[in-house]
């Protein structure tokens, strides 16, 4: 189990150092005020790494410490609402501390993946959370659900910050709510 997951979190480490895309550079928010960026954050939709393709109940969690990198817990069920927990604890570093927008987050050392706030909004209530290669993104909310009008405004930045917004998956974040079945 410990081969697995240290092979995992190399992977995760290798993905993040992959040679930047020609894209533009993803535009990020002009400021984070960090204290008010702290704290938890459902994931309410992603292009997901591996080791959340799977995902239920994510959350990631960000507590500034006093030397300014950020210890990040994220917390997830494994392929359903009773599945085993997985918890990873990446840590973050501010690279610009003009915006506080974008971090360099290391799973495992010296490695920092690209990570990068392309929206918060003005009450710190939702975000979007991208890369600079466009191959992962985060819609992440302080609840659990967002109205509908909400994320498909999110949806919309991702798709305008030129991810293909095709490949995101909801994670399922409530128990209580019926799956949408569809007849074909």
């Amino acid at each position: 189990m410990k081969i697995s997951l240290v092979s995992t979190l190399i992977t995760l480490a290798l993905v993040g150092c992959a040679t930047r895309s020609p894209l533009a550079p993803l535009p990020v928010v002009s400021y984070v005020d960090l204290p008010r960026f702290m704290g938890d954050w459902f994931v309410i939709a992603s292009i997901p790494t591996f080791i959340e393709k799977d995902a239920y109940n994510a959350v990631e969690n960000y507590k500034l410490d006093t030397d300014g990198s950020i210890a990040t817990t994220f917390t997830f069920r494994k392929n359903a609402f009773d599945g085993p927990e997985k918890v990873y604890r990446p840590r973050g570093f501010v690279l610009d501390r003009n915006s506080n927008a974008v971090w360099g987050m290391r799973f495992i050392w010296p490695i920092k993946a690209d990570y990068r706030i392309a929206h918060v909004d003005q009450n710190y209530q939702e975000t979007v959370i991208g890369r600079e290669s466009r191959d992962y993104v985060w819609i992440m909310a302080r609840t659990r659900q967002l109205a509908a009008a909400d994320f498909c405004r999110l949806q919309s930045l991702v798709a305008k910050a030129g991810y293909d917004v095709a490949r995101l998956r909801q994670v399922p974040q409530v128990t209580d709510r019926p799956p949408i079945v569809c007849g074909l």
